[in-house]
């Protein structure tokens, strides 16, 4: 079965590159499609947002440049099942990701996800419309053929194949190298943050010399753990904020570092006179990690949670001249997964399969948007005592949310609209009929998406 599906996907893929060479990727008028994704960045943990140690200029420049989405969620409260969203346009359980895919150990069990071989991804859609593709950064959905990024359609990979790097400096993960130039092992120096950076800069600049479209992936790995921020830029966080934790001093460094980059690729597109013709996305891939000094104010929660502070992050969307800057959307309930869709519109692709994303292009053009409800589904499957290998859940309808943070614990319902911080549970007894409404949504979810296989084959 792996063996058909890889073919498949190969084949979408020799299909994109095979338009492109007669004729396609000549198509003028389309936009750069630029998605910019960090990792574990709290929802409050911008200066827009109200951070009140933490200066991020740059970010909160170009998230005021556009529209920003204050109702904007990530499909999942940890890294792989989001970034499998957002390559599928579905939801992570029916992407093969119900969990973390982990950079392997000696007799590691605990891997819970396996991106689906049958589907074409968005760059394979994007490709297929004329684009050049590419990833520069964190990877995180498999280390081996046929899961790594040129496999699944990039057209080039610059970056980190693992789940973390347990030193921003010497980038290995349990003392293994997984650094690649598209499949080359690379061994380049410095932090990571600034390595990527650089990368993108000298991409964008050799886009700047074609006459295709790009579409590319910069998927930071900072704020993640560890947190390991330069020395100059940790002591003059902590010159400049008076009695500040040596906890909090370093995260805030490394996020106001991370800002640093993200400046510097916007400067790279104005000179290279990429900017007014680049559609930029800003976003997390899930909220903040509250024991290494995280904040996601206004929310309860953070990164592992299905409270509002694991899975709701700050985007922003961003096209001058077309897309609405200044802008501030706290209406509409977007996800991850809509971001499969949404590019692909304005890139002018096509999306011939069925996905759960939907596209809210219409909204960033200033057209009528009135989608209407939709349930939203939250799924995590984790090992260790506190989850055994099960799922844990949100569902959310309208205003009304339920959840649970373990498979051991009984479900909470919310009000949202009168209770933002989810500080009050409603019980079912109050409000049975809308509880059942939730929870049978939930079931059908489960149920539709249990016929999908996760697991890895192992030799």
């Amino acid at each position: 079965m792996k063996s058909f599906f890889t073919t498949f996907r190969l084949a979408l893929f020799a299909g994109a590159v095979f338009l492109g060479t007669w004729g396609v990727r000549a198509e003028s008028g389309k936009p750069n499609l630029l998605v910019i994704m960090v990792d574990d960045l709290g929802y409050g943990d911008l200066s827009l947002y109200g951070a009140p140690d933490l200066k991020t200029p740059h970010i909160d420049a170009l998230m005021n440049a556009g529209t920003r989405f204050d109702a904007f969620y990530a499909n999942c409260p940890v890294c792989s099942p989001t970034r499998a969203s957002f390559l599928t346009g579905m939801y992570p359980d029916r992407a093969g990701v119900p969990g973390v895919i982990r950079t392997p150990l000696p007799n590691q069990s605990t891997s819970w996800g396996n991106l689906r071989n049958d589907i074409p991804t968005l760059p394979v859609v994007l490709g297929e419309a004329g684009y050049d593709t590419a990833l520069i950064g964190k990877w995180h959905l498999g280390l081996e053929a046929p899961d790594r990024p040129t496999d699944v359609g990039f057209d080039f990979f610059n970056g980190f194949l693992g789940d973390m790097m347990d030193d921003y400096y010497d980038h290995l993960r349990h003392e293994k190298h997984y650094m690649r130039r598209n499949e080359e092992p690379i061994y380049p120096e410095g932090h990571a943050t600034d390595i990527f950076t650089e990368w993108t800069i000298d991409y964008l600049r050799s886009q700047a010399e074609k006459d295709s479209p790009f579409f590319l992936f910069l998927a930071y790995n900072a704020p993640h753990t560890p947190i390991q921020p330069p020395a100059d830029w940790l002591a003059k966080v902590k010159q400049r904020e008076e009695g500040i934790s040596d906890q909090r001093a370093a995260l805030v460094a490394l996020i106001e570092h991370l800002d640093d980059g993200v400046g510097r690729v916007v400067r790279a597109l104005k000179e290279n006179g990429q900017w007014e013709n680049t559609v930029v996305v800003f976003t997390s891939d899930n909220g903040g990690q509250l024991n290494v000094g995280a904040r996601n104010e206004p929310w309860r929660g953070g990164k592992q949670e299905m409270w509002e502070g694991g899975i709701r992050v700050g985007t922003s969307v961003t096209w001058p001249g077309v897309i609405e800057a200044g802008k501030v959307d706290a209406e509409h309930d977007l996800i991850t997964m809509d971001l499969y869709s949404t590019l692909a519109d304005l890139g002018g692709a096509s999306v011939g399969h069925a996905i759960d994303g939907r596209s809210f292009a219409p909204l960033l053009r200033g057209e009528p948007f009135s989608p209407g409800r939709r349930p939203l589904f939250w799924v995590r499957r984790e090992g260790n005592l506190k989850y055994g290998g099960l799922d844990y859940h949100a569902v959310r309808i309208g205003d009304w949310k339920l959840l649970r943070n373990t498979p051991f614990e009984p479900y909470q319902m919310f009000r949202l609209d009168q209770d933002e911080g989810e500080t009050t549970e409603i019980p079912r007894e109050k409000a049975p009929q809308r509880f059942e409404e939730l929870f049978e949504a939930l079931m059908a979810h489960i149920n539709k998406v249990g016929q999908i296989p996760w697991q890895r084959e192992h030799p």
